[in-house]
């Protein structure tokens, strides 16, 4: 699995002009699930995410996790994580896991977050969804499973 985790202010998501989930101060995870990904791989990237001390303190200093300043979740499915660019001008995405195998991960993922954390917004997974944000800091963090 691979994340895009990005710290912000604010974060929403809209799907044919309505919007379908936002958050306030958190993180918002762009989430892509490869073909060999299974339950371990979103629990180990779930907890990893979790206790990531890449939120500001007192100091300005990035020493809290998300649980320390009661943050929020926005989780958006993104396939297009797992492009292959290496060949020609198009990108090859046969490393992306089949929609019924990314979707059942995705919302696994999500119900993982939801266990640890009071607000997780998320899309709708295959959808056209346009993405709203103030990254804070900008901060963003690009986490692989296969390199945890």
């Amino acid at each position: 699995m691979r994340a895009v985790i990005q710290r912000v202010l604010r974060s929403s998501v809209v799907i044919d002009g309505e919007t379908v989930g936002s958050i306030g101060q958190g993180y918002l995870i762009l989430l892509g699930v490869g073909h060999n990904d299974g339950h371990a791989e979103a629990e180990k990237l779930w907890h990893k995410i979790f206790a990531l001390r890449i939120m500001e303190d007192e100091n300005g200093k990035t020493n809290r996790s998300i649980d320390d300043v009661g943050g929020e979740v926005l989780v958006v499915s993104q396939f297009t994580l797992f492009a292959d660019c290496r060949r020609g001008r198009r990108p090859s995405f046969t490393a992306a896991g089949a929609p019924d195998l990314a979707n059942e991960l995705y919302e696994y993922f999500v119900s993982l977050a939801r266990a640890d954390v009071s607000h997780v917004a998320t899309g709708s997974f295959g959808a056209d969804m346009k993405v709203e944000l103030v990254n804070d800091g900008p901060f963003t963090i690009v986490l692989d499973t296969d390199d945890l």
